[in-house]
């Protein structure tokens, strides 16, 4: 079904690139060989994350001189360009260096600054969930949001309930929490992937980088679901997400409305 994408010539990139960068975070996985910094956010990063996208960025300006490039580790290059590569080497860090297989490799592609293809990798797992407005696919088979049409039934998903507290996000998460069927942080990107694929109903995340979800917005969207901001807006830039079944996506928005 991908291959009736406008997009799908690029495909077998994406493809490749998911290849390349699963090598090299096997590699570090297996060897634990790494140390962990911190970086001016606070946040663990890798030799593991840094090697990968060096790799990454390599290959998509060797291939596409002329596209542009926007990631976490290493910045953006050439971001007016037509078409921009969304890149995040391991989303879920925190995951990754405590041996938990609930991270991956985000890879995406904007085409005039929207998001066009996006794809997640499960390296240890060996999961390659790729999507666009053609459908998504899990290892080259079509998934589905699976039907939920009342919150009492759902599940929820977010990535850490830290960002979720002494804020002013704090009453409506609580009381979507106390809404639907049960709660877990089994999040980063992992969450969507697993939305997409019919294991949980409900995935949002209030604080966000666009490299944390701009290339997840074609896969969400692909699957059948529905992808906004915070607010149940548009979501342009990424910095925070909500994502459901059509069915139950106004009324999450409502519940999170609350404060």
């Amino acid at each position: 079904m991908l291959h009736t994408s406008p997009y799908a010539s690029f495909l077998p990139f994406i493809e490749e690139l998911a290849h390349l960068s699963g090598n090299i975070i096997r590699g570090y996985w297996n060897r634990g060989d790494y140390t962990v910094e911190t970086k001016s956010d606070a946040s663990p990063v890798t030799q593991a994350d840094r090697e990968t996208e060096a790799c990454l960025r390599d290959t998509i300006k060797a291939t596409y001189p002329d596209h542009g490039i926007m990631a976490e580790e290493f910045g953006n290059e050439n971001e007016t360009a037509e078409y921009v590569w969304v890149l995040d080497p391991i989303d879920g860090t925190k995951s990754f260096i405590t041996r938990v297989p609930l991270f991956g490799t985000l890879i995406g592609l904007l085409h005039q600054g929207r998001p066009v293809v996006g794809a997640i990798h499960q390296p240890i797992t060996q999961e390659l969930c790729i999507g666009s407005a053609a459908g998504t696919q899990l290892n080259g088979h079509t998934v589905q949001l699976r039907p939920c049409e009342q919150l009492e039934h759902a599940v929820l998903l977010t990535s850490s309930f830290e960002y979720l507290l002494d804020n002013d996000k704090t009453r409506g998460w609580e009381q979507l929490v106390r809404a639907t069927q049960f709660s877990r942080t089994w999040g980063d990107c992992y969450g969507y992937l697993l939305l997409v694929t019919g294991r949980a109903d409900i995935m949002v995340d209030p604080i966000l980088n666009p490299w944390d979800i701009l290339p997840i917005v074609p896969i969400i969207e692909g699957a059948g679901g529905k992808i906004t901001a915070w607010d149940g807006s548009p979501l342009t830039q990424g910095h925070s997400a909500v994502a459901a079944h059509p069915a139950i996506h106004s009324q999450v928005i409502e519940n999170l409305s609350i404060i």
